[in-house]
């Protein structure tokens, strides 16, 4: 492995699946130079969409002139199978990923892309860096937008404890169970549980939580995060339950949200 070769890890902004007035914001205004710099520089990308990475790369190229054009750009698109479960554990294929890491074996610096946020964090891409790792590859995080830290820190929950749980059951019956279970811990070990959902089921997801959360519990709500149009309010089950369905949440739990509950 040439000493040179690098795996960047390129944070993208929050806003993919919001608004298109919203995604069209200065990228200068949600990223570090640096961070465009870098992503400007790369000429071979894995990443989770191929369509919103050249989208990303679009918005790049309005602020910083990229290494080459858009249609040179070597983009790999990770399996579709990983994008809501993941690629860790045992939904990682080894072989596949040392496959679209080829470039970065050949001595040629890649970035890896999600379609929002920082990948491999709530998103697909820990089996390229892992990967990258056992190639002997020097792996590099940008600084950028994690939407899971900016969601825990504006919520008053437990922010030296906590854990993300990603997707919630969809069967409305195992779905409060682990509802509950997850609670039962959070009350016992102050340990903060975090959740995403796919839009068009965050209306179900929070009228479960309302339902299943006791009282007293914290349950935040946290959406478009660093938008103009964001939404972040944390309060006891209670005051949500007396609140009723508020305009404001309603139109926040049209975007892509983080749900998050505890003491």
């Amino acid at each position: 492995m040439p000493q040179a070769a690098y795996l960047y890890l390129i944070p993208t902004p929050l806003d993919f699946g919001c608004d298109a007035a919203d995604a069209q914001t200065d990228l200068r205004q949600l990223l570090p130079q640096s961070t465009i710099a870098q992503a400007a520089s790369i000429t071979h990308w894995v990443v989770e969409n191929a369509k919103s990475a050249r989208a990303f790369l679009k918005r790049v190229q309005a602020v910083q002139p990229l290494a080459c054009s858009l249609q040179e750009m070597q983009i790999a698109e990770l399996p579709r199978a990983a994008h809501k479960k993941g690629d860790h554990g045992a939904g990682g294929d080894a072989t596949a990923a040392k496959a679209l890491l080829a470039p970065l074996l050949q001595g040629q610096s890649m970035g890896l892309l999600s379609e929002a946020g920082m990948p491999a964090v709530a998103d697909p891409g820990s089996s390229i860096v892992r990967a990258a790792h056992a190639a002997g590859a020097r792996v590099l995080p940008m600084v950028g937008p994690s939407s899971l830290l900016l969601a825990l820190a504006a919520s008053g929950l437990n922010g030296q404890q906590f854990a993300f749980v990603g997707y919630l059951p969809q069967n409305a019956a195992e779905r409060s169970a682990r509802i509950k279970q997850l609670e039962g811990f959070a009350l016992k070990t102050g340990q903060a549980q975090l959740c995403i959902e796919t839009p068009y089921r965050n209306a179900a997801l929070w009228q479960a939580l309302l339902s299943t959360l006791q009282p007293a519990t914290m349950l935040a709500l946290h959406s478009g995060l660093t938008l103009d149009a964001s939404f972040s309010r944390s309060l006891p089950v209670s005051a949500w339950r007396k609140a009723g369905a508020a305009p404001e949440v309603e139109k926040a739990l049209n975007l892509p949200c983080i749900f998050a509950w505890g003491q």
